[in-house]
């Protein structure tokens, strides 16, 4: 598992983690949301995708070994490999939706969740991202749909595909899943035209990544369900921030959360999308709030 470090190695300990699932770290700007004075700031590529080893292509037949029950082991033998007790927890995008099982499975070690384009992997938030939102691109979606077999979704049926022992196969279900991806966020303030990814392996791996976990509700299933036990973190404070114009993953979500959450601020940009510069200022200005009025020790310093 790759992992780096940077800010005040006796600051307060801060974990971020990234979209995707399988977007990686990458170059780093999630840094700049922290004051590297206060906070020591821990980043990581989650397993099979970035820098982490193997990549979920390099290794399908471990593939169904990678589940978030898996990724929350991760990040707690990191935390214990740090030497970290507590730590502020910062995510974006599906790493909200890792943030939250995170602090469920784990609150005593969570002071505060700063959250950004708020997802918790729920069916239906998956459902709207791969079939409902074709109501409003139905050319791409007939042609992005048109892989499933009779009854299966088309989720299922790129996980199916991403795993077939053909390259070309996978490499075709690849790049048809990027240009769904590239439909339904056209729409955001911030779109540009163009491709996702740099390269065919990352194209590939993300893919994989992501049908593989909208495939099984991201193992939150049945009892797991985020949304219906949100209450239980109560008491801990948390800001989800969230664009109006989100098209992908609708404002619905984080106002679900935060009416059964009394400790959380929900602040919604009316004009941005899934992310977005004013999102990211919320992020850091709410990251400089929790430093700022804790009144507790930094207990995840170091010694």
């Amino acid at each position: 598992m790759f992992w780096e470090e940077s800010g005040n190695p006796h600051g307060q300990a801060a974990l971020y983690l990234h979209g995707g699932p399988g977007s990686g770290l990458g170059p780093g700007g999630y840094r700049r949301r922290f004051d590297p004075a206060a906070y020591r700031i821990i980043g990581l590529d989650q397993r099979g995708c970035g820098q982490s080893t193997p990549l979920a292509i390099d290794a399908l037949d471990s593939l169904d070994s990678n589940t978030i029950q898996a990724l929350i082991a991760d990040l707690e033998a990191l935390r214990e490999h740090l030497g970290i007790d507590t730590w502020v927890v910062h995510g974006v995008s599906w790493g909200c939706t890792l943030a939250l099982a995170y602090a469920l499975q784990h609150p005593e070690r969570v002071l505060g969740l700063v959250l950004v384009a708020v997802t918790t992997g729920a069916r239906e938030e998956i459902e709207w991202i791969t079939e409902g939102v074709g109501t409003i691109f139905p050319e791409a979606w007939a042609q992005f749909s048109a892989v499933a077999r009779e009854g299966e979704r088309p989720v299922d049926a790129y996980a199916r595909l991403l795993r077939d022992g053909d390259p070309q196969v996978r490499a075709d279900a690849a790049r048809a899943w990027e240009t769904w991806e590239r439909t339904h966020i056209s729409l955001d303030p911030h779109w540009a035209p163009g491709p996702l990814f740099d390269n065919d392996r990352d194209r590939e791996n993300f893919a994989t990544l992501v049908t593989h976990y909208w495939e099984n509700d991201c193992f939150l299933g049945g009892a797991l369900r985020i949304c219906d036990r949100i209450a239980e973190l109560e008491g801990i404070p948390a800001t989800l921030i969230h664009g109006r114009r989100d098209i992908s993953g609708p404002a619905s979500t984080p106002w679900r959360l935060h009416q059964n959450w009394p400790s959380s601020e929900l602040i919604v940009i009316e004009d941005e999308g899934h992310g977005g510069p004013r999102q990211m200022e919320c992020a850091a200005a709410a990251l400089s709030k929790l430093i700022s009025s804790a009144d507790h020790p930094a207990s995840g310093q170091l010694p």
